[in-house]
This record gives C-alpha cells, sequence and structure tokens, in this order.
C-alpha cells in the first residue's frame, strides 16, 4: 500500500506544482485577447483538476487507515491479543488527521482566492489589510503555503501508511502463529476454519 500511496502524493504534488507554474507564466491577465483566457481557462482546469486529486489522496489514505483499524481492532479481539496492536493503529491514524484537515482547507482557500484574483469577478482584495497586495499576489501566496503544506503532509501520510502496514503485518504474524499451534496452519486450516471477515464484527475478547 505504501508504493500506491507514494506514487499518488507524487503525481498529485506534481500537478499542483504544474498548476503554480501555469499561473506564473499567465503574463498579463488584465488583456482580454483570446490567447490570454485561454491561458487562464487552462489553469484553472489544471488547477481544480489539481485541488481535486489531491483531495483524493488524503481521502485514500484516511479510508485505508481507518480500514485497516477497524480490521486490527476486530482481529485482535477474535484471538485475544494485546490491545497495543490497536493502540497504536490508532495513534498513527490521529496524527495524520490535523495535516489533512490543514491541507484540503488550503486547497479550498487557494482556489476561491483564484476565483477573486480572475479579472472577470467583480470582488478584489487589492490593498485589503493594508499590505499592498494584489488579488494575484494573495492567490500566489495562498498556493505556494497549499504545495508546502501538502508536500509535508504528503510524507507525514507515507510514514504513518508504512508504520500501520507494520501493524498489520504484525498482527497476521500473530493470527499464523495462533493457527499453527490449534493445528489449524496450511491447507487445514482452510478446510476447518470458518471465514472469520463475516464473524469478526461478532466477535468478544476472551477473559
Amino acid at each position: 500500500m505504501k508504493h500506491i500511496i507514494l506514487t499518488l502524493t507524487v503525481l498529485a504534488n506534481s500537478v499542483l506544482i504544474c498548476a503554480v507554474w501555469r499561473g506564473l507564466t499567465l503574463g498579463d491577465i488584465t488583456k482580454h485577447s483570446s490567447a490570454v483566457q485561454h491561458q487562464v481557462g487552462l489553469h484553472m482546469l489544471i488547477g481544480l483538476g489539481a485541488l481535486t486529486f489531491a483531495a483524493l489522496v488524503h481521502a485514500v489514505v484516511l479510508t485505508w487507515l481507518i480500514g485497516t483499524g477497524r480490521f486490527v481492532e476486530e482481529t485482535t479481539m477474535a484471538y485475544s491479543m494485546s490491545s497495543d496492536f490497536h493502540d497504536r493503529s490508532r495513534q498513527l491514524k490521529y496524527r495524520v488527521l490535523p495535516g489533512m484537515v490543514v491541507c484540503l482547507l488550503l486547497l479550498v482557500s487557494t482556489a476561491a482566492l483564484g476565483a477573486v484574483a480572475d479579472t472577470a469577478t467583480p470582488m478584489s482584495l487589492d490593498g485589503i489589510l493594508g499590505l499592498g497586495l494584489n488579488s494575484a499576489q494573495f492567490h500566489l501566496m495562498g498556493a505556494v503555503a497549499t504545495v508546502l503544506a501538502n508536500l509535508f503532509v504528503n510524507v507525514q501520510e507515507y510514514r504513518v501508511v508504512s508504520a500501520n502496514s507494520e501493524v498489520v503485518d504484525s498482527v497476521l504474524t500473530e493470527v499464523r502463529r495462533a493457527r499453527s499451534e490449534r493445528g489449524l496452519s496450511g491447507k487445514e486450516a482452510s478446510h476447518r476454519v470458518p471465514d472469520t471477515s463475516r464473524h469478526l464484527s461478532r466477535a468478544t475478547p476472551r477473559r
């Protein structure tokens, strides 16, 4: 799974950087020529695509962490394992949640700033807060902050996915050991052990 996450994060950040680069090369967007407007439209499409793909990567990571966390919880209950496995998996999940929320807020905020920076909209942030910045500069600052934050959080997500994969592997190792001790390993286990995936939700820990 970590290899899939790595591939997705590289692609997502590459598209984000491409969107920023397209924005920097737009030139004077106040010119209402067809060539400039075409470039603006292309930048908007790439930006929206980058926003969607980056958000999708965070969603995939969170979904995988929730799913494996449930698997670890129910498997440790069914086989009377230590709760340390589930505690570790839960800690890893909550470690990346704040970063995910920040990234999603930045992605949406940057898109909104981009809409304000469009000369076709009546809104403007020029000179707001007395900073002497215009709408396009606010949009650029938001875009750079979004790319940097997304890169940082993606690295954290990759580390968490790798660590959680180790937890899952440890649980599976304990399951194999428990079945082997009960004489249920190998082909014999496939005939004598029912499909636990259908019963884990009803399993209770042994006292």
